[in-house]
């Protein structure tokens, strides 16, 4: 059947869908949706919980009260997941207790902002309502979303109100995405008012890093906000070839 081959990620979907539908789930009943074991049901909705999009109830789990941002950028996120989370591991190392960081609107930096969720004295600033969504019940980190335009199809706030905010800040750390990085070290987005933000989001830290998957070097997009000479390091996989390497 059908729901014999559906993969981890469309059964943990749907059961989110479940959860805001009803409310409430059981494992048993599950399992015999998805027919699957029990086990794999208990690590979906582990996973669920951990992730705030559900709460572990007795034999179950409930739905989490939270608010809930579903983007186009959903398939972006899963693309080359496995490295996006191996660098984000890397940059939580950079973050002390007391810091002030930036996290910009990119899908690693999402990554990163899950690796914060239990960090105590963190304030972190972010145009990105994902990056809001996923600490807004963290009771160690202050979260300042910043105002603006929301962009289509995307969990960005960008425009002139974003970056008048910005103004307001001066932060220790700022982490960045980027859509292309050229061989030459210049940063690219995809949206003009995207490397606008990102350009003056450098300009508010005192260290900026740039976390990027090794698929977007050599890639050039529509908008230079700026070069890699302007940060401390380029964060990325070792996938990277080792031309590129040399020539960045």
């Amino acid at each position: 059947m059908e729901k014999d081959r559906i993969s981890s990620v469309q059964r943990r979907a749907k059961i989110t869908e479940l959860l805001r539908a009803n409310q409430e789930v059981n494992v048993p009943e599950l399992a015999k949706l998805f027919s699957s074991s029990e086990m794999t049901i208990r690590r979906d909705l582990d996973l669920l919980a951990k992730q705030g999009f559900a709460r572990r109830t007795h034999g179950g789990a409930a739905a989490a009260e939270r608010m809930e941002f579903r983007f186009d950028f959903v398939e972006r996120r899963t693309r080359n997941q496995r490295a996006k989370r191996m660098i984000a591991a890397e940059a939580v190392k950079l973050i002390k207790p007391g810091s002030r960081i930036i996290l910009d609107t990119g899908t690693t930096t999402l990554e990163l902002a899950f690796l914060l969720k239990d960090y105590q004295d963190l304030t972190v600033v972010t145009p990105s309502l994902a990056v809001a969504s996923v600490l807004q019940f963290s009771t160690g980190v202050q979260t300042i979303l910043l105002g603006g335009v929301i962009r289509r199809g995307s969990p960005d706030l960008t425009g002139t109100v974003t970056e008048k905010v910005l103004d307001m800040f001066m932060v220790d750390l700022a982490f960045q995405g980027a859509d292309g990085i050229g061989l030459g070290g210049e940063l690219f987005n995809s949206d003009v008012r995207i490397a606008q933000v990102d350009a003056k989001m450098r300009r508010r830290a005192e260290n900026t890093y740039i976390l990027c998957d090794s698929s977007k070097i050599d890639k050039v997009e529509f908008a230079s906000n700026g070069s890699l000479s302007e940060v401390n390091a380029l964060i990325t996989d070792s996938s990277i070839s080792q031309d590129a390497l040399e020539s960045l």
